[in-house]
């Protein structure tokens, strides 16, 4: 597949400034994208980095088994010469993998294919973009950082290709695990396909742009807290929903307690009443007697006087 279109990419500063976009060399950047091409380079990097050291042994290395278990006759059982034969527990391995080689070989031609196939798929997808100079005085990872989260590519696999070894640049992004920085020549197939986005300096493919001033990095809006379902609550909203449920139970009883104790109030006040009534009905009873008494000693007495 190729289409003849001119690719453009846009570009940045090493601190994360926008500048104007770059036009891609076509002599890469021509929209060809082989895709069998780019299986087989792929496949033979993956291969080629295989140790092959995978090894098993037969019956003749393994240690011991030199004599025959039993006699060959006379005893009921399948004959056996070796205790280290295959079907024995601790025997040797029949056809196991040995130490072997892997490697596949790739014509310099269809590597460069595969090369410049895997360049142009990303470059149709956007994801190529320009850096006019990487220029790191001294390894600072939080620099590369900086320059990562600037232009939006936190979280994505980054590719860094640079002009030529730059051992600082190297050191900057070797602590980030989505970041891959090397030389510009060096790049294979499989380095530009693992990437979601490549950044490649300005002089690596042939262009030489003057220097910007850096502007300070705009401050962004913070996004808008999304509405949780109810099914899915914080962890603060349901303590806060807890410790309003607590106080709750805790007024209520507060409450319970304090309608118990006056209605004990209000029924130990009638037990008062009822208990004085009884009092005072026993004290006039108690005097009722007294006074009959009192009444008919003095008509006893006043009969008397008269006789």
């Amino acid at each position: 597949m190729a289409d003849n279109t001119n690719f453009e990419a846009a570009a940045y500063t090493a601190g994360g400034t926008q500048r104007d976009a770059v036009a891609l060399p076509a002599t890469v950047f021509d929209g060809t994208v082989n895709m069998p091409v780019m299986h087989q380079a792929v496949k033979a990097f993956m291969a080629n980095q295989r140790q092959g050291n995978a090894a098993t042994k037969i019956r003749k290395y393994v240690v011991g088994g030199n004599q025959k278990p039993w006699k060959q006759k006379g005893t009921g059982r399948a004959r056996q010469g070796s205790t280290r034969a295959p079907q024995w527990v601790g025997g040797g391995t029949v056809f196991g993998p040995i130490p072997r080689s892997y490697a596949e070989y790739v014509p310099k031609q269809v590597r460069a294919l595969a090369r410049k196939s895997a360049f142009n798929a990303r470059a149709r997808e956007n994801a190529i973009m320009v850096i006019d100079q990487f220029n790191f005085d001294a390894p600072k990872t939080s620099r590369m950082q900086a320059l990562i989260s600037r232009l939006d590519l936190d979280g994505r696999k980054v590719l860094i290709l640079t002009d030529g070894s730059k051992t600082n640049v190297h050191l900057s992004g070797r602590n980030l695990p989505t970041v891959h920085v090397m030389p510009y020549g060096d790049v294979s197939t499989y380095h530009i396909l693992w990437s979601d986005v490549v950044l490649i300096e300005s002089s690596a493919i042939g262009h030489s742009l003057s220097p910007v001033a850096e502007q300070e990095p705009t401050a962004r809006p913070k996004a808008a807290k999304k509405a949780t379902k109810p099914g899915k609550q914080s962890k603060a909203s349901r303590a806060e929903e807890s410790e309003d449920d607590e106080e709750e139970t805790t007024t209520a009883k507060r409450g319970a307690k304090k309608a118990s104790t006056h209605k004990t109030a209000a029924k130990k006040a009638p037990a008062k009443k009822s208990a004085a009534k009884k009092a005072a009905a026993k004290k006039s009873a108690s005097k009722a007697p007294t006074a009959k008494k009192a009444a008919a000693k003095k008509k006893s007495g006043s009969k008397k006087k008269e006789k």
